[in-house]
């Protein structure tokens, strides 16, 4: 075993040596695989092989996508069978809303460029004939879809990679990681250490345990699953023996569970409420090609439905059950992409399909670590997506639930209910006496909704308008008219101080920085490529101190951004307050009466209190900091608190509004109202994929400020020329669909775009999207059409802001 290697991989499951071949393949030639026993010897020698396209995440879509189709030129290139069976995989649909999942599905794939056919029930019995298709609906194909043989597909990425100059060590233990003064690590074993500048673990079930090497709490713990393997049926031999095509896989979701054909008979692997979390603690040392005992009874109502659809399937006899783990994070995708806190060490853990993603994970991961930065939106798959909220505890609770959820409906206004609430701020229960309807972000319970009097408290998810639509309305309305109160304590803040301070900001974001005291500024931050990767509202608190604001949800994320690019010489400090810090949002016309009211003693004229600005004032008896700005287009102040003064300031506005008609307001309020003024959101309108002039950022990105990073790959892409361009859309003639994200739009038959965001604009009664176009086609009144659940729709593009376009309301 060598001593020194550029990168070493822990774990020689799939996903590890799939990242050791395409480090290879960068050209990192350098790179060493550990692995403790056998290659395959863990999770991957027992996974079934499905190749799933199906994901509603765009992330893991292209994951998967990537993955399907390298698949098959791995097999050309190294000379090896991979056992690929392009066989195609079905999902069965019993009820509109499985068929809508379907639908907005299929305009996700289209968007990255997936293959998916819509089947009727009669095409269903034709592909699969041994499917009783009575109760169905649809369906829906993917033709280039099917599975492949784990452990080939492992000894192919394998000779790969060793053929690029890789080099691979089984029966390898790591007993410990270690970072030196250097910046490097020595990995420890059993066989000898090795030093290292980039590690990354691909340790399967190990994650845990591999991770406290390092001081890190890996957000995954597997779970158990069953598949059944049966005797030969007689149909499917026949089948065979007429050289028929194999049926492909079928998968019946609201049955929750995976059919496919297996050397004559089948494999049926269901997804149960119910199966236990497993290794818990960690595998034992010897653990290797290991099984947990089977549970059939636990999986008796999904073999039932089996049965029912597939009549074929009760006519056999068990051959064999698996019941082996799997891995999960608590919303059941992968993570991917490098650690917190911790300079060059990588995570490729959490794959609950890993089969599928391993090509994708492997690629974008050696993108990552080789050129800097990965080439797609990876923001859903990011290891930061988690925080130090997600215990042992909560993930037993998630991740069981994560597994039970793999076949539930996904609505894009989804909420999961285990190991809630968790993080509640001081007026949660307040709100929830006014009727609030929790979702969570990052740990965080945030008000989606409030029901009115003598309406239950109850979400109507779904792919069309639901039941709250007009109560969200009706909260819309309100700010409009009067003044609503939102609480966003989840905002993720910050204070970057120090002598050092504003040379360090200037150059990690694209906007001029805040010149003034209690002046704000909105800049982003790029990365090297001049793709967005992180928004900040900065307000300048002295010469050398500086206060940051960011989404809640990526906390993590933009927090450790900003700490991984800090100089090391002591020069800047970094204090984190999301938790010390509450903020409730005053806004509406009537915002500016209520503040003189409960801070008599501050001047909130225009003159005295300006737009994107700031004052530390007093609410009621309690020290507050004002800042004007919000995320809804009208007049209004953030209320940043010490959190322990949240009751009070809470009560005190409520009480002095009343007669001004103060009402709370949710997200789904908010995300309304931000639509009409065209306001782009982290992962949707900004993305490392665009350009930040790309997603429309003129007005907050100064190329002629002086260096910052990213800037000069943004002008040397502007120079090149940008292949999208951001734009406002109205569409036309909703009924009871509203666009909401990875629409995909048409001119003339032919995709010219995508919906980043979507949904319907109540103080101008119009159904909007903000969307990615080609640029020739983003002029206002240029007419498109955009898919929603399958139909068409003619849309229009807008002027930006189509609510106040010159801001009116802002600076009043």
């Amino acid at each position: 075993m060598k001593s020194h290697a550029r990168v070493v991989v822990i774990g020689g499951g799939v996903v590890g040596v799939s990242t050791l071949y395409h480090l290879a393949k960068k050209g990192w030639s350098d790179v060493v695989l550990l692995e403790r026993r056998e290659l395959t010897s863990g999770s991957t020698w027992h996974a079934a092989g499905l190749l799933p396209l199906f994901n509603m995440s765009y992330s893991v879509g292209q994951i998967h996508k990537y993955s399907v189709r390298f698949y098959q030129e791995l097999e050309e290139e190294t000379g090896q069978n991979v056992g690929f069976k392009k066989v195609s995989n079905i999902r069965l649909a019993t009820n509109r809303d499985r068929m809508d999942e379907y639908l907005q599905y299929a305009g996700v794939a289209a968007t990255i460029g997936v293959k998916v056919n819509v089947l009727t029930p009669e095409q269903v019995k034709e592909i699969w004939p041994l499917c009783d298709t009575d109760g169905l609906i649809g369906a829906i194909q993917h033709p280039d879809d099917g599975y492949i043989q784990p452990a080939d597909l492992t000894q192919a990425l394998a000779k790969g990679a060793r053929t690029l100059g890789a080099e691979i060590n089984r029966h390898t233990t790591v007993t410990g990681i270690k970072k030196l003064p250097s910046g490097e690590f020595e990995v420890q074993t059993d066989k000898g250490n090795i030093v290292c500048e980039h590690v990354v673990t691909a340790s399967g079930s190990f994650a845990r345990q591999t991770g406290r090497m390092v001081g890190l709490d890996v957000p995954v713990i597997p779970v158990e699953h069953q598949y059944i393997v049966t005797e030969p049926h007689e149909a499917i031999l026949k089948r065979r023996e007429q050289g028929l095509p194999e049926m492909g896989v079928l998968r019946e979701s609201d049955g929750s569970w995976y059919m496919r054909e297996e050397r004559g008979g089948l494999i049926l692997g269901p997804y149960e409420v119910g199966a236990p979390a497993c290794y818990v603690d960690g595998p034992g040392e010897d653990c290797e090609y290991e099984l947990f005992q089977e549970d059939l009874e636990r999986l008796e109502p999904h073999i039932e439905s089996a049965i029912h659809r597939v009549p074929a399937f009760g006519e056999v006899g068990v051959k064999q059950v698996y019941n082996g783990a799997i891995c999960y994070t608590p919303d059941g995708s992968p993570i991917i992409g490098p650690a917190w806190d911790l300079k060059n060490f990588w995570l490729n853990e959490g794959h609950s399909f890993g089969i599928t993603a391993a090509g994708g994970a492997g690629w974008q991961l050696a993108e990552w670590i080789v050129e800097g930065e990965p080439t797609i939106d990876m923001l859903g798959v990011d290891p930061r997506r988690f925080g130090d909220y997600a215990t042992k505890s909560y993930l037993i609770t998630k991740n069981e639930e994560a597994y039970a959820s793999v076949f539930t409906t996904h609505f894009p206004d989804e909420e999961r209910e285990a190991a809630r609430p968790l993080r509640r701020t001081p007026v949660y229960d307040r709100l929830k006496d006014l009727g609030a309807v929790f979702g969570q972000s990052f740990g965080w319970e945030r008000a989606n909704w409030f029901a009115p009097e003598g309406v239950e408290p109850q979400d109507d998810w779904s792919f069309r308008r639901s039941a709250y639509f007009k109560h969200v309305g009706a909260e819309c309305t309100n700010v409009m008219e009067n003044v609503g109160l939102l609480d966003l304590s989840g905002f993720a803040k910050a204070r970057i101080s120090g002598p050092g301070a504003e040379a360090f900001l200037d150059n990690l974001v694209a906007n001029k920085l805040p010149k003034k005291i209690g002046r704000i500024a909105l800049a982003h931050a790029l990365n090297t490529r001049g793709g967005v990767h992180s928004e900040f509202t900065i307000m300048r608190e002295s010469e050398d101190s500086f206060y940051a604001i960011s989404a809640g949800g990526f906390q993590r994320l933009d927090h450790d951004w900003v700490k991984k690019h800090m100089p090391d010489d002591g020069s800047v400090r970094f204090d984190h307050l999301t938790n010390s810090i509450g903020v409730l949002v005053l806004t509406g016309p009537k915002a500016r009466q209520l503040m003189e009211r409960v801070s008599p003693r501050t001047d909130f004229s225009n003159a005295a209190f300006p737009w994107l600005s700031g004052q530390d004032i007093e609410v009621g008896w309690a020290p507050c900091r004002a800042i004007r700005v919000n995320f809804v287009g009208e007049l209004g102040w953030e209320l940043h608190h010490p959190i322990e003064y949240q009751i009070h300031i809470f009560d005190t506005l409520m009480k002095a509004g009343a007669d001004l008609g103060i009402k709370p307001f949710g997200i789904r309020a908010m995300d309304s109202l931000r639509l009409e003024k065209s306001y782009r959101l982290p992962g949707r309108e900004l993305s490392i994929e665009y350009a930040a002039f790309e997603s429309g950022l003129h007005r907050f990105v100064h190329p002629n400020k002086g260096d910052f990073i990213g800037r000069d790959a943004l002008v040397a892409w502007q120079q090149k020329g940008f292949d999208n361009a951001f734009a406002t859309l109205e569409v036309h003639d909703i009924t009871d669909a509203d666009p909401v994200g990875n629409n995909p739009i048409f001119k003339d038959g032919k995709m010219i775009g995508r919906a980043t965001s979507g949904g319907y604009g109540f103080r101008i009664q119009k159904t909007l999207m903000l969307a990615m176009l080609r640029p020739d086609l983003a002029e206002p009144g240029t007419e498109l059409e955009v898919d929603i659940l399958g139909t068409k729709h003619r849309c229009t593009v807008l002027e930006e802001s189509p609510y106040d376009p010159q801001n009116a309301c802002l600076r009043a």
